[in-house]
């Protein structure tokens, strides 16, 4: 007998690592890769490789299924953003056939999500608003801020019933091995199942069996389009969360009535294009893990069909205890396969401590949105798995790397060289690593940044790094090390203004105020509305703090990406009063003057916390690098910056050594 491999996973989770078969396939475990689709799409509407590389990690990674997001079966009416992969494009055919081969021969099968816009087709989107079909068609006529949406008459109707049949039939032809029905989220069916924009008196308005019957019309074309057992998946909301839409007990009857269509529900929530729950559909740091799990549980005691959860899901134990409790079936995984495709393999083998957690900061969001690519805070490789491909050159010699600096960058800089062979010395001047990950970390909703900066810890442990605390690298230290090569990873500085009365006792810092929220009084005045003063407050109130914010600029938080600034906002009006276009005249004992629009004020505060700003320290990143031949400048000491930026400039520097 062969001896076979054993993975601890398959011990601590043994339901998560559980074979299931769905429809003609058999799926290795009951993680599947979530449909996602980041805009490396071309402008006909096609896979590039870029796109495909993208898919493909997910495979190696170890998911069972890998899905495709938003594959438009009719691109003249259904277009919702602004690059999307058009079914019925001359030419497509190609990339979806190299894309799903790539998946199969990383070892998972291939899923394309099969989607239509509806009235979005025809107006600006979350998704943009470039090249829109011509007419915006929805269930029925109505006037928008977007613009006009004329109803769709029926014979579109049956063209667009068409488009999924043979749009599903082209993936099942070029190598899919699954197809999913989106029917949430605000797109078409979303908009016809709705009893508030659905007002149509014909066959497809009125009663919710009405109003369902374009959805069933599809699902009857795609299972004639792909045959039997070939496995239909339908993503449908367990709840809408607004009021123009479904709640749960509507959202159980139309799994019933579609459950002897489908082979597999995926419930979601909300709708993409409401930006009071887009933070719902897409759970923000506010939300626990798994807050929409509980809608499938509901969903799946009404349904015989298999049911699979999603809702920011980032922990195998989690993900085990769903199945071993039988809220659902199946866990689908977007972002957190973003932050680490490989999370499925190293639960499956015992690492879930390297497991890289997705900070749910929305970045890979907004890159879409601004590059047309996509990008990840906490995986620097993310987007760029198709360069990744090409080995790197490998060092012509061991040497010596000094590192000054134990923060994200420093962190990720050591990992890194020390994996290409490097002798790595890590020098941190205060008592622990981590840097400004434990002030950013410290409010109660983002914990997830003190689980990155511990995998970081424990992978610089790992990696053989030799760390030394309590000891800033001086130009002493650097003679004595003598190194071949210096990482200049020393961080910024708090900005410090010369505000008349900021040296009074009752003015902390906000990296102070972070760690030690004890040391304010009740009454809060925050100077400084960027995110570090937004996330501030929340944090701050939730301390059981009286908070105001006091910002220069017309608005707050504004060099946050929209997505996250959505979710951020709503809590940053309950937590404070917010005071924008307003400078900081003066601290004073009871608290901060102020002028605005000419009048000056006082607001009350028994603390005052200073959030304006970091600054690099150009003069000591200057006087570091002349000491030696070969340096690196990275992180906040290159650009203040986000996360991003510390381990990106991090990792491809210490590739260039």
């Amino acid at each position: 007998m062969a001896n076979c491999i054993y993975h601890k996973g398959k011990e601590k989770y043994p339901n998560l690592f559980l074979p299931i078969r769905i429809g003609n396939i058999r799926l290795k475990n009951r993680i599947i890769g979530a449909p996602t689709s980041p805009s490396m799409i071309t402008a006909e509407g096609h896979f590039t490789p870029e796109m495909i590389a993208y898919l493909e990690e997910k495979a190696i990674g170890g998911v069972s299924v890998v899905t495709y997001g938003e594959a438009i079966v009719h691109s003249a009416t259904g277009k919702s953003h602004n690059k999307q992969l058009q079914l019925d494009s001359f030419g497509v055919k190609q990339g979806m056939a190299q894309a799903a081969r790539s998946i199969h021969n990383a070892g998972a099968y291939a899923n394309i999500q099969l989607s239509h816009g509806g009235k979005y087709g025809g107006l600006a989107s979350v998704g943009g608003d470039h090249n829109c079909c011509d007419v915006a068609y929805g269930p029925s006529h109505e006037m928008t801020p977007m613009g006009e949406v004329q109803e769709m008459p029926k014979e579109l109707i049956m063209e667009i019933v068409e488009s999924y049949k043979t749009g599903a039939k082209l993936c099942k032809d070029c190598g899919f091995d699954m197809v999913q029905v989106h029917a949430a989220h605000g797109w078409i069916f979303s908009q016809f199942l709705s009893p508030v924009l659905n007002s149509r008196t014909d066959e497809f308005g009125g009663s919710l069996e009405n109003r369902a019957r374009f959805l069933l019309m599809v699902l009857d074309a795609v299972r004639e389009g792909v045959g039997p057992k070939f496995p239909i998946e339908i993503r449908l909301s367990g709840d809408d969360l607004t009021d123009i839409g479904l709640g749960l007990e509507d959202c159980i009857r139309v799994a019933q009535m579609v459950d002897d269509k489908v082979d597999l529900f995926n419930i979601s929530c909300g709708n993409h294009e409401d930006p009071d729950v887009f933070c719902r559909t897409h759970p923000s740091a506010f939300y626990p893990r798994g807050v929409n799990v509980y809608l499938a549980a509901e969903i799946k005691k009404h349904v015989k069909t298999p049911v699979a959860c999603v809702g920011s899901l980032n922990d195998p134990a989690q993900m085990e205890e769903i199945i071993a409790e039988g809220q659902a079936d199946i866990v689908e995984i977007g972002r957190a396969l973003l932050a680490d495709p490989y999370l499925p393999k190293k639960a499956l083998e015992g690492n879930a401590d390297d497991i890289t957690p997705c900070l749910r900061c929305y970045e890979c969001f907004g890159e879409t949105a601004k590059s047309e690519t996509v990008k990840c805070t906490v995986n620097p490789t993310m987007g760029q798995q198709l360069q990744e491909k090409y080995p790197r050159r490998t060092p012509e010699r061991k040497k010596k790397v000094l590192i000054a600096g134990g923060g994200p960058a420093g962190m990720q800089a050591a990992i890194t060289a020390a994996a290409r062979g490097h002798e790595v010395i890590l020098a941190e001047k205060s008592e622990k690593l981590g840097g400004n990950l434990h002030p950013a970390g410290a409010p109660y909703f983002k914990k997830d940044i003190i689980d990155f900066c511990n995998v970081l810890i424990n992978r610089v442990e790992k990696a053989g790094v030799k760390v030394v605390l309590n000891t800033e690298v001086t130009e002493d230290y650097i003679k004595e090390v003598s190194p071949d090569a210096l990482f200049v990873a020393v961080g910024s500085n708090e900005l410090r203004p010369p505000i008349k009365g900021i040296d009074l006792p009752h003015v902390i810092m906000a990296v102070d105020a972070e760690l030690h929220p004890e040391k304010l009084g009740k009454k809060v005045a925050i100077m400084g509305g960027g995110l570090v003063g937004s996330e501030a407050a929340v944090s701050f109130n939730h301390e059981g703090k009286k908070c105001t914010i006091i910002e220069m600029k017309g608005v707050i938080a504004e060099e946050v990406n929209s997505f996250y600034r959505g979710g951020l906002m709503v809590e940053v009006e309950k937590s404070a009063d917010i005071y924008v276009n307003t400078k900081v005249k003066e601290i004073v004992p009871e608290g901060v003057l102020c002028e605005r629009n000419g009048e000056e004020f006082i607001i009350a505060a028994d603390s005052v916390v200073c959030a304006l700003g970091f600054r690099a320290p150009y003069d000591k990143v200057d006087a570091l690098c002349s000491l030696v031949d070969e340096y690196y400048i990275i992180g906040d000491c290159k650009n203040v910056g986000q996360i991003y930026h510390a381990i990106n400039s991090a990792y491809y520097a210490a590739q260039l050594i």
